[in-house]
């Protein structure tokens, strides 16, 4: 069982830590997350086949937080809650959990759970289409449809963005950006900023204040998905159409 990844997600240090020990001992690889906020690092570095979350953490919604995991790559979800009403394993069921276990539980029944999960997915498969609401990224056909239209990006663009929304708001320097989204090793950060420049001229209504993707000072760039969950009106988009229409106009006669 050593080349299955566990990640635990729970706000209690006590139950974290036994959670982590018994599973230890069953020989799963084991990593540990106190919030949401540690509970994405931990995810994106390590890509875990199963994910056991608390619905309750100090710094967030569990459920909003499973939704989120659900549309990554798609990992296995066990849940863990004080709520036991029919009401909340529902919620937390179609949020995207695969199973729902109410505190308190004994730990055989536990380990069972995770062991009968763990059967379902063997060999993990790599998503061939992911949704953000208003973007989606369709990773075999290497097309990004955003707010309704598709947009014309190059290989190295494609693999920028995919690499920002994946973090899910989570700001990743200029050298983490050059080693997920590059094919090969390059030495200047910098390259970043000209890639994302360009990226923001396609994807953002006004490039010169991006909303979308954003510069963290002194860290690097984040993906607003706040923005992806923003109902955007007619008229919003029309604007961005006629934007890019008359960007491509006056690329053109400039170069004429």
């Amino acid at each position: 069982m050593g080349s299955v990844c566990i990640e635990i997600i729970e706000g209690n240090p006590h139950l974290r830590s036994l959670l982590g020990w018994h599973l230890q001992q069953l020989e799963y690889r084991v990593h540990q997350a106190a919030s949401i906020y540690q509970a994405r690092e931990v995810f994106l570095s390590h890509q875990p086949t199963l994910v056991i979350l608390d619905a309750d953490l100090p710094d967030g919604d569990g459920i909003e937080f499973c939704r989120w995991l659900h549309r990554q790559q798609q990992p296995l979800i066990l849940m863990l809650s004080a709520r036991n009403s029919e009401a909340d394993i529902v919620a937390g069921l179609k949020a995207g959990a695969d199973d729902y276990l109410s505190k308190p539980f004994g730990m055989q029944e536990f380990l069972a759970r995770v062991e009968a999960l763990i059967r379902r997915k063997r060999t993990p498969t790599a998503p061939a289409y992911l949704d953000y609401g208003t973007l989606q990224i369709d990773l075999v056909q290497r097309r990004v449809r955003f707010q309704g239209e598709f947009i014309d990006l190059t290989p190295q663009e494609f693999s920028l963005l995919y690499v920002l929304a994946q973090a899910g708001g989570v700001p990743l320097s200029r050298s983490e950006l050059l080693r997920r989204a590059w094919p090969d090793a390059i030495d200047n950060p910098r390259t970043i900023d000209t890639h994302v420049l360009s990226l923001r001229k396609k994807v953002e209504l006004d490039p010169r204040q991006p909303n979308l993707i954003q510069t963290i000072r002194n860290v690097g760039y984040r993906f607003n998905m706040e923005i992806l969950n923003t109902n955007i009106s007619q008229s919003q988009t029309t604007k961005l159409a006629r934007e890019r229409f008359n960007n491509q106009r006056s690329t053109l006669s400039s170069s004429v």
